[in-house]
């Protein structure tokens, strides 16, 4: 997308809900905004919502030759271990690239993070995987002396909760109306990881306001919760997604195969969610209460078993999450939506306006 947002909605004088949407539909493309979104869906319809918190996953710091640095946390691993990218603290922000093993930076308060190796080992030159000194517990640390990652498309520092969504249910990150949706029944669906959270926004839910849920509530529109942790999603042309930890508990695969088994639709906010129910999904197309890692990648080769619509951002031409948005609605169909939004001035990135992808329904069984 050439237009870009570079603040969010309410600092441009919009409500969350009030930015433009874009349903792409059988019958055509539709211009809205995003508190109509009752008015494209049906009752019967279940939409798949991500309770992770958004992180204060940026850290600046200093490298040993006392160049400023600024650390992107995004994901911890098995062994300990965290991946980090590490970018400049100058106003592009742009990608440190003379980066070598065994190098150490200091963060704030005296955490440290040193360099073991670049992550995958092969073709990478973005991730890093570190160890950490100076703290035992990394996500506390960065809620206390982090930031939210931005890019330099959003000049401005904007606080921590303008980039969380009514759906945040990680303990001690409620959403922007206070207690994220656990009293509409949603429940929990964290990973036993206490405190972990995305990297970055789950950004298709941002636009959700607790009125909006209860309208679709009212409507017959059902909801129900994964949790994936979303890493750095800064990816390089043509870089396919890196592994991030989901659960899909066992409500959500019930209700899910239930909606598959009479006929509605399985719609996904966001990439995230679309990812996590798949990887919970066999090869006959059941979806099972599942967690851990997921490595799966959607695709011309991988096309959606479960999902059949989605709720998106918009993203930039050559990012690989528009490869997913194929695989579960078609190539005709994104292209179509695409060009309308370039044409439209459509705004992208996490502060953007929405797309609501419905292809034709399929037929199961």
């Amino acid at each position: 997308m050439r237009a870009v947002a570079s603040a969010p909605p309410e600092a441009r004088g919009l409500a969350r809900d009030g930015v433009r949407l874009l349903a792409a539909t059988p019958d055509g493309l539709r211009h809205s905004v995003f508190a109509e979104l009752p008015r494209f869906l049906s009752a019967g319809d279940l939409l798949v919502v991500n309770t992770s918190a958004t992180m204060a996953a940026a850290m600046d710091g200093r490298r040993a030759d006392g160049r400023p640095v600024t650390a992107d946390f995004s994901t911890p691993l098995d062994d300990g271990s965290w991946l980090v990218e590490l970018r400049g603290s100058d106003a592009e922000h742009g990608r440190v690239r003379d980066a070598a093993p065994g190098e150490v930076i200091a963060l704030a308060s005296g955490i440290t993070v040193t360099l073991l190796h670049r992550y995958p080992e092969t073709g990478s030159e973005r991730m890093w995987a570190v160890t950490i000194a100076g703290t035992d517990d990394v996500v506390e640390s960065l809620a206390r002396h982090g930031r939210p990652i931005r890019y330099s498309y959003v000049p401005d520092s904007w606080p921590l909760s303008d980039y969380q969504t009514v759906f945040s249910r990680d303990p001690g990150r409620a959403g922007p109306g206070g207690a994220g949706l656990g009293g509409a029944g949603l429940g929990g669906a964290g990973l036993g990881s206490a405190g972990l959270g995305s990297a970055e926004m789950p950004s298709a839910g941002r636009p959700f306001t607790g009125d909006l849920v209860a309208r679709l509530v009212s409507a017959g529109v059902m909801l129900a919760p994964i949790t994936l942790h979303a890493g750095v999603a800064s990816l390089e042309a043509g870089e396919p997604p890196l592994p991030e930890r989901y659960s899909v508990p066992e409500p959500t695969a019930r209700l899910v195969n239930l909606a598959r088994a009479s006929g509605n639709r399985v719609i996904a906010v966001g990439t995230t969610c679309t990812r996590a129910v798949e990887s919970a999904t066999d090869a006959a197309g059941t979806v099972h209460a599942s967690s851990g890692w997921t490595d799966l990648v959607l695709g011309e080769q991988h096309l959606a078993r479960v999902v059949t619509g989605l709720i998106t951002g918009w993203h930039d031409p050559e990012a690989s999450h528009l490869a997913l948005l194929r695989a579960v609605a078609g190539p005709d169909l994104v292209a179509a939506a695409y060009a309308e939004a370039e044409r439209a001035g459509y705004l992208g990135h996490e502060f953007g306006d929405s797309c609501v992808l419905l292809p034709p329904r399929r037929r199961t069984g």
